[in-house]
């Protein structure tokens, strides 16, 4: 028998057996200074686009002050308790309103995270005789709630509706044996490629199938469709999406989550997320601020006029000098490259060093082995030099990865040490 701390010990997990020579620089790296498109990291001010502040809202001055005075106000403790038992208030109430209103719902239940969130709010929706169908490549937290299901659930290729047909086919004989029902998952924005869900053809499923749909719209909220009010706004199927779920942290500049839909769902919900239940209230100065964030969201168009300003700046200025960035159709901007570690980790150290560019890089084993992904994420916060500094680093460094600059034997020791690569490879 093997001790479990041994085990763990043993080589890290797949990300962590990396730890010694990365840690501090391509995981968990620290960036200082005001939040926004430039920051401080090891010292030397960088063009950061690793930051999911869609809007600029997490440092703009009419929420930095409305933060500070609520903290003045409430501290960070009020108030204390779980919603039900002690920690429920008039504010907390107002922002669940405003919230369901914006997003053309009849309520919404305020979470402490999106994380947690939207997985306890799966935990709590079905049962052993229901049957969960979703999208293969739907984030970590869906993915993990799914895990909680003790039922069925069927996964469908990524935004491929004839799989999903295909499934929901499996499902319904299940549900029906069973004596259940079938919820169906996707999401709004997928934070990896940037495409958006297929939303108005799962919708239509409805007419073929019995079946509840879930999104989450993380990336969506705040960024897309006329008003903001999320991807299926902007694809016009709001009715058709039976439960929206959205976090704080991508285009709010805050922390914390919702899901919103019918009053006796959200009702219910209130009563069985196990995660609010037994956990304390979102403190009081985030809801205060959050409500000043979604006035800032209904009645300052420009920020997100500025947001898609710098995205599609960005996103055209990629293609027009050959780069792959897939079929995002959101801010999300995913660069693909070819290679592995060494190549990934040369060429972030030369972005980062010399070009004095931030931005985060995706390897194998979350992806494929052979491909690199840049992602990039344009905020409103973000100038039109940053984007053509940006550009011009990239096209310099995209060829000397593909002159093998980059390739090397050894993954280079950056962890905590405080060093930097000097000179142009």
């Amino acid at each position: 028998m093997i001790d479990v701390f041994e085990k763990l010990v043993k080589d890290g997990g797949p990300l962590g057996q990396h730890v010694e020579r990365a840690h501090g620089y391509f995981a968990f790296p620290k960036l200082e200074g005001e939040l926004g498109g430039r920051m401080y990291f090891r010292g030397k001010e960088k063009i950061v686009w690793s930051l999911n502040n869609y809007l600029g809202l997490a440092n703009h001055p009419e929420t930095r002050k409305v933060d500070i005075e609520a903290a003045k106000k409430w501290g960070i403790g009020y108030p204390m308790g779980a919603r039900m038992m002690s920690g429920n208030s008039n504010l907390h109430e107002e922002l669940e309103k405003v919230i369901a209103d914006f997003v053309g719902r009849e309520d919404a239940m305020l979470l402490n995270f999106g994380y947690q969130g939207i997985m306890s709010c799966i935990d709590a929706l079905v049962n052993r005789r229901d049957v969960i169908v979703y999208d293969k490549e739907s984030h970590a937290c869906i993915v993990d709630g799914v895990r909680l299901h003790v039922g069925y659930s069927y996964a469908y290729k990524h935004n491929n509706i004839e799989d999903c047909d295909k499934q929901l086919e499996r499902a319904a004989k299940i549900a029906e044996k069973n004596g259940g029902g079938i919820l169906v998952i996707t999401e709004g924005v997928f934070g990896m490629s940037g495409n958006q869900g297929k939303l108005k053809e799962l919708v239509e499923l409805k007419k073929k199938y019995n079946f509840r749909l879930l999104i989450d719209d993380a990336h969506g909220f705040g960024s897309m469709g006329p008003t903001g009010a999320g991807a299926d706004e902007g694809q016009g199927c709001q009715v058709g999406v039976d439960l929206y779920f959205s976090t704080f942290v991508k285009s709010m500049g805050s922390i914390g989550a919702f899901i919103s839909g019918p009053k006796k769902v959200m009702t219910y919900l209130r009563y069985n997320v196990r995660s609010q239940i037994f956990a304390k209230s979102l403190p009081m100065l985030v809801v205060e601020g959050m409500i000043k964030r979604m006035e800032m969201l209904k009645t300052m168009p420009e920020l997100r006029e500025k947001l898609w300003h710098n995205v599609n700046r960005l996103q055209s200025g990629l293609r027009e000098k050959g780069f792959d960035i897939g079929t995002t159709n959101s801010p999300v901007t995913p660069v693909y490259m070819k290679g592995d570690l060494p190549e990934a980790t040369g060429m972030v150290m030369d972005i980062r060093e010399n070009y004095n560019i931030f931005c985060s890089v995706v390897v194998f084993p979350v992806i494929p082995k052979g491909q690199i992904i840049f992602r990039l994420i344009p905020t409103a916060a973000h100038t039109d030099e940053d984007t053509d500094i940006t550009l011009k680093a990239f096209e310099e460094t995209k060829k000397k990865l593909d002159a093998g600059a980059y390739h090397a034997e050894e993954i280079p020791d950056m962890a905590d040490s405080g060093k930097g690569m000097k000179g142009e490879m």
